[in-house]
């Protein structure tokens, strides 16, 4: 199959473009948000081709991969006509949560994919017929070290997004164990925190050498209070690290107990990364775990392979 696919979410992605499909990512002149092109830090195969948006129309596609709701509109715009397409929603619900709409509510047309069983419950998608496709993930290999008692902690923009992604919690957990922060836009962090001594900032490492970076560290933060499900959190655990999370979204799912600690209570959290940094080999036997329990949840094959079914079904539509 041909498939159209923004390029929005690099690490998705980065999963979604190992199938055996040619992929097809538009391209915009200055290379925005709506044409991207090609990742320059993801490892992304041949078969992933940049096409300029005003071209789109002279290219055979079988199936268009939504994930915001103006790319309805510009797939029409761009192909000059209709072609079967899915939506994935990345995102938990945002407002007033337990009456949020989904954009896509009550529509039968294009099916509806949720990254996880959490954001099928919280979005009201009315008669919409849903879906669940959960995470797959590159296998970044089993390269924890734990050299370093410290903790790692992935977050892009963690300024702006500040109570979503746990940010203001960051001056208690630094108390518990150092911090280094990993991922785009955290060089202000020291400034704001004021955790000199505390806190190593990292500035939007490529995902490989993020990953080694990462491994050095004893243990993984995880402090984000709303988001659908980090995928750092599971590339940490397949790294075979040990997991300190908060207990919402998707993360209680993700995480069992003998893969790290996940609780509401920011002082449990804080113990946990107290004991980890001070046990290596504790840290290591948990990491284990962590690697296990990722591998066989976040597998790229079962990932792959239930796209495959679910695409395969929705360009036959058109048949």
């Amino acid at each position: 199959m041909r498939i159209l696919v923004w390029h929005v979410h690099g690490s998705w992605t980065t999963s979604f473009v190992q199938g055996e499909h040619d992929y097809l990512v538009p391209l915009t002149p200055d290379r925005g948000e709506d044409g991207r092109g090609r990742a320059r830090t993801y490892p992304w195969p041949e078969s992933v081709v940049e096409v300029p948006h005003d071209r789109l129309r002279d290219e055979h596609v079988d199936v268009v991969v939504y994930q915001r709701p103006h790319e309805l509109d510009l797939a029409r715009e761009w192909l000059g006509r209709s072609v079967p397409g899915v939506y994935v929603e990345h995102n938990t619900p945002a407002g007033d949560v337990p009456k949020t709409r989904h954009p896509l509510a009550d529509r039968d047309d294009i099916p509806l994919v949720h990254v996880t069983h959490f954001n099928d419950l919280f979005w009201d998608s009315g008669k919409a017929p849903t879906h669940v496709i959960e995470h797959g993930v590159l296998d970044p290999g089993h390269v924890y070290t734990g050299e370093l008692a410290r903790a790692g902690v992935v977050v892009n923009e963690p300024v702006r997004r500040w109570r979503v992604a746990g940010t203001d919690l960051l001056p208690a957990f630094a108390t518990a164990a150092p911090l280094d922060v990993f991922g785009m836009k955290v060089a202000a962090l020291d400034a704001t925190l004021g955790l000199a001594g505390h806190l190593g900032t990292f500035e939007d490492l490529p995902q490989a050498q993020m990953h080694t970076a990462l491994a050095r560290r004893r243990v993984y933060l995880h402090p984000y209070r709303w988001t659908s499900l980090g995928l750092s959190l599971i590339e940490a655990m397949m790294i075979g690290m040990p997991v300190v999370a908060l207990a919402t979204t998707e993360a209680v799912e993700a995480v069992p107990p003998e893969a790290g600690v996940v609780s509401t209570k920011v002082p449990t959290l804080m113990k946990a990364l107290e004991r980890y940094a001070a046990d290596p080999e504790l840290a290591a036997q948990t990491g284990k775990a962590a690697r296990a329990a990722a591998l066989a949840r976040y597998g790229l094959d079962r990932f792959l392979s239930d796209w495959e079914r679910l695409l395969g079904e929705v360009a036959s539509t058109a048949r």
